[in-house]
């Protein structure tokens, strides 16, 4: 069986499944995507994903996400060969004594679900890993914090195909990884940034009880804080409270720097990040690398692409450590403004060409007589006013009040399964 890949051409459904081999440099960089759940998993990829990165029921840095169940790892795989992209768990918490009994079966049905690949940092997993489950690639973590090309080297000895960089590395510093070793390089570029050194954190633990590198991080570093001396608060009362949080990364503008220094990966963080958010994103990146690949000299950043980006954003964005070291101007000190001025209100179910009405399924309220933008894969977008809503029987209805109802609107222009509907934040 054949399916089709993001870029159109021909794979072998078998081989998309199975991750295809152990390359040490991939033929054009993979765009890979978050996804907090199976549905996020399967928006991700419909919008263009190479490649998605889950969390298992055990093992991962992201407990209060939804996670898979091995069940719904086999169905998110089986959706992502057919279009010919992978899926990879994240296995990356730092793993104590007791943490290890059963991480051998683990594997093992990781791999017999089909998974290509675990993304970690804690040596006991990678050589349980090698050893019990040998279909499985092993992927470093970014949470090794690797950032020097010894390092790579050193890695890339042990038997591993792909290092995740950390979140410090320079662009300057990748270049010379590359020049150095020959072996995949993945690289967050766009998200929320840790504050602390490549996400190993002790507030969470120290405040709540919840240790940050088992998977229970409680985000301290975006908590408000006021600021005290020895005699009471500083500032006057109504002042704004302090805060340590970074602002989030964005490299939307910088796609040929990353391709010309020798990036494989393009990671995209927020697993626990909305469905609306994913697909916008991953929309976005695919759009800009597809069209440097197409022509590297013709290239140019187009406005669409910052704008679908700035529809889903929820901080202020920045380039992280690629370019500078962040300064005080790269935090957030003051109540975060939220740029996106669009909220998610329902996803497109079915679509009749001929009668030009979509079934849509609703996930906020929205009504008639409203401003709605209609967007799918490829940049396709539209904005028209709502009509008419019906429910499934047929009876109008004055507002889509209800979570996940289905409803009936006509489109001005043609829709497919999988295209989300936005509305103007405020507008009901």
């Amino acid at each position: 069986m054949e399916v089709l890949t993001m870029n159109g051409t021909a794979v072998h459904a078998a081989e998309a499944a199975a991750g295809k081999g152990r390359r040490y440099r991939l033929d054009r960089p993979e765009l890979l995507a978050p996804a907090g759940n199976l549905e996020k998993l399967k928006f991700a990829v419909h919008y263009g994903a190479d490649a998605v990165y889950i969390g298992g029921q055990s093992y991962g840095l992201r407990s209060n996400a939804d996670n898979f169940s091995f069940e719904e790892m086999r169905e998110g795989v089986e959706f992502a060969a057919r279009y010919g992209a992978k899926v990879f768990v994240a296995t990356n918490i730092y793993a104590h004594q007791e943490d290890l009994p059963g991480i051998a079966d683990y594997l093992k049905q990781l791999e017999a679900a089909g998974i290509a690949a675990i993304i970690t940092a804690d040596p006991a997993i990678v050589e349980t890993a090698m050893t019990h489950a040998p279909g499985l690639e092993v992927h470093l973590s970014t949470q090794q914090s690797t950032m020097n090309w010894q390092a790579v080297k050193f890695w890339k000895e042990v038997g591993l195909p792909r290092v995740v960089l950390a979140r410090e590395t320079s662009m300057e510093e990748i270049r010379e990884i590359k020049a150095n070793v020959d072996l995949e390089l993945e690289v967050f570029i766009h998200g929320a940034m840790c504050s602390s050194v490549s996400g190993r954190c002790v507030l969470s633990n120290h405040f709540t009880d919840r240790d940050s590198n088992r998977g229970g991080c409680c985000q301290s570093c975006r908590w408000k804080y006021d600021l005290h001396q020895e005699h009471g608060p500083v500032g006057d009362p109504g002042d704004h409270m302090f805060t340590m949080g970074s602002k989030d990364l964005c490299m939307i503008r910088h796609i040929p720097d990353l391709i010309e220094a020798g990036v494989d990966s393009f990671k995209i963080e927020g697993r626990m990040k909305s469905i609306h958010y994913v697909a916008s994103v991953v929309g976005a990146y695919r759009q800009a690398i597809d069209a440097y690949m197409a022509d590297p000299e013709g290239y140019s950043l187009r406005p669409e692409w910052e704008d679908e980006i700035g529809k889903a954003a929820n901080r202020p964005l920045n380039t992280g450590f690629f370019y500078t070291t962040p300064g005080a101007s790269e935090h957030i000190y003051e109540p975060e403004e939220k740029p996106a001025p669009y909220d998610f209100a329902a996803i497109v179910r079915e679509y009749d060409p001929e009668t030009g009405i979509a079934v849509v399924e609703q996930r906020s309220p929205f009504r008639p007589n409203t401003e709605v933008e209609f967007v799918g894969p490829g940049g396709r977008s539209f904005k028209q006013i709502a009509g008419p809503l019906t429910d499934m029987d047929g009876a109008a209805v004055d507002v889509a009040r209800h979570p996940l109802q289905l409803l009936r609107i006509r489109t001005s222009e043609p829709v497919a399964p999988l295209d989300m509907m936005r509305k103007k934040i405020g507008s009901v």
